[in-house]
């Protein structure tokens, strides 16, 4: 009996051992992973900022928080005309430093297509990692260690959501608008492709940002939305970009090209131009079907498309896409990727990795990685600042 019940223990206990390491390959292969070590500066609210919105035509209030939970929070805020250059820093609580730059309020809607042959740097998903996605270009020159843009007139695109799921979303963000005038100043260009985690902030769905930025509301006397309204700077920046670019060639969107996009007989201009058209419009299924629909829909619209890795797809149906648009291949961000790779006879190329957290360690640990596109050769960039043939 003692021998039934021993075998029928270690039965047991096999079978959950098995389930439990079956289960922890799955997470892991679909990149499930175990966070610690919160750092307890990542809600740390004093000198937070700048948070920049409109009074009316010709002003802007540039708000900073000051304060803590013991003594009390308040804004500090100062209005200038819009055509005055507005100086803002932005303060990062984990290192205790700020990075300075120059706000514009002058904001174009970028070109959709260049051709000029110069290299071309792609992350995607970098979520509110400030200190991660710094590093990362300072690791591959783009910026050195005070920075400065040191990348000279090559590209750098990023493919989308650096919004979202981290404690530095604002870091992120005036950090891109810095780098963009700093590489405009030399020749060079900062493509911020619009990702669904963008699209969600501006449409007011934040079920992946931090508590944080519901304080950080709270403190301004705003709701959450209001963060990346039409009346806020940031939010008309981010309206300004585009959803998709063709440079040198290579097509850089978020999610992908569905080959119902593909087939509408669309330029990349005009899919841009309703893209933007519906930034602020939640997007919900209409038993009228539209062209503007299947552009922004959740499953087939071109920030949210998971097909290349997911469908079916054959070579044929990807070198007709490419042929439709006149390109050379397409590269995404959205569906995650164990590493940089290439798909499709590499025609398709995935960039989404999990990179490390700036307010918190992980297990297993994540390494950022990058795209490198120097005269159509490409390059799996590591974080270390090496690459290697893709």
């Amino acid at each position: 009996m003692k021998k039934r019940i021993a075998r029928y223990v270690k039965h047991i206990t096999v079978t959950i051992l098995f389930l439990a390491l079956s289960a922890i390959a799955f997470g892991l292969y679909h990149g499930a992973s175990l966070h610690y070590g919160d750092h307890p500066s990542r809600m740390n609210l004093d000198k937070e900022g700048p948070y920049v919105f409109y009074e009316n035509d010709s002003t802007l209030s540039v708000k900073y928080l000051r304060g803590n939970k013991k003594d009390g929070f308040y804004t500090a805020t100062k209005s200038y005309a819009l055509n005055e250059a507005i100086p803002g820093s932005c303060y990062f609580p984990l290192e205790d430093t700020t990075f300075d730059f120059t706000i514009d309020a002058t904001l174009e809607t970028p070109q959709t297509v260049y051709n000029d042959g110069n290299p071309i740097l792609a992350i995607s998903d970098i979520e509110s990692g400030y200190k991660t996605f710094r590093d990362f270009l300072m690791q591959h020159q783009v910026i050195d260690t005070d920075l400065n843009w040191t990348f000279g007139k090559g590209h750098l695109v990023l493919v989308g959501d650096f919004v979202d799921r981290g404690f530095s979303t604002t870091q992120v963000l005036w950090f891109v608008y810095k780098l963009e005038q700093e590489a405009k100043n030399h020749g060079g260009l900062v493509h911020f492709i619009i990702g669904n985690h963008e699209l969600k902030n501006m449409q007011a769905k934040f079920g992946a940002a931090s508590q944080k930025y519901l304080g950080v509301s709270a403190i301004l006397g705003k709701q959450q939305h209001d963060l990346y309204s039409q009346e806020s700077f940031l939010g008309k920046w981010l309206a300004s970009k585009n959803a998709i670019e063709k440079i040198n060639g290579h097509i850089f969107v978020h999610g992908g090209i569905h080959p119902e996009v593909a087939e509408l007989g669309l330029s990349l201009e005009e899919i841009n131009t309703i893209s933007r058209n519906h930034y602020y419009t939640a997007y919900f299924p209409k038993p009228q079907k539209t062209t503007a629909q299947l552009i922004t829909s959740t499953r087939k619209g071109i920030s949210w498309y998971r097909g290349y890795f997911r469908e079916d797809l054959s070579q044929v149906q990807i070198d007709s896409q490419l042929e439709i648009f006149n390109a050379k291949s397409v590269v995404v961000g959205h569906t995650l990727q164990s590493k940089v790779k290439s798909f499709f006879n590499g025609k398709i190329i995935g960039i989404d990795v999990k990179h490390p957290k700036d307010y918190n360690k992980s297990w297993p640990n994540s390494q950022s990685e990058g795209l490198l596109i120097e005269n159509d050769v490409m390059f799996r960039l590591l974080h270390d600042g090496t690459k290697t043939a893709l």
